[in-house]
């Protein structure tokens, strides 16, 4: 059971549903935003997955980290997270470049 983080505004079963699925990503592989919108059936809404996951509680236990742009690259500037979530992806053995890009091909996710 995926342990629901706190949050101001009430949870909707979307949240929940994203929640789930962010849950079930393995160490070592990312996800896009954009992804995970599709993926719980609510195509188009890349933003809105990471105003979510933006409002987590800093001692989240949801892997964060593993979801990334549809780019590749970390969307976090070094100073707002995006070096915490390169230390963390690095952690799970995730090559990382130095400008925050990861390699979709290599580590991404498919379910």
């Amino acid at each position: 059971m995926v342990r629901v983080p706190r949050f101001v505004a009430p949870v909707t079963p979307n949240d929940i549903r994203l929640f789930t699925l962010l849950a079930s990503v393995p160490a070592g592989r990312v996800v896009t935003y954009g992804q995970l919108a599709e993926m719980i059936g609510a195509p188009r809404r890349a933003r809105w997955v990471g105003q979510i996951l933006k409002q987590l509680p800093q001692d989240s236990s949801l892997p964060w980290h593993r979801v990334i742009n549809a780019q590749g690259r970390i969307s976090l500037s070094m100073l707002e997270g995006g070096r915490r979530q390169a230390e963390r992806l690095r952690a799970e053995g995730v090559v990382v470049s130095a400008e925050g890009r990861i390699s979709l091909r290599l580590y991404r996710w498919m379910p």
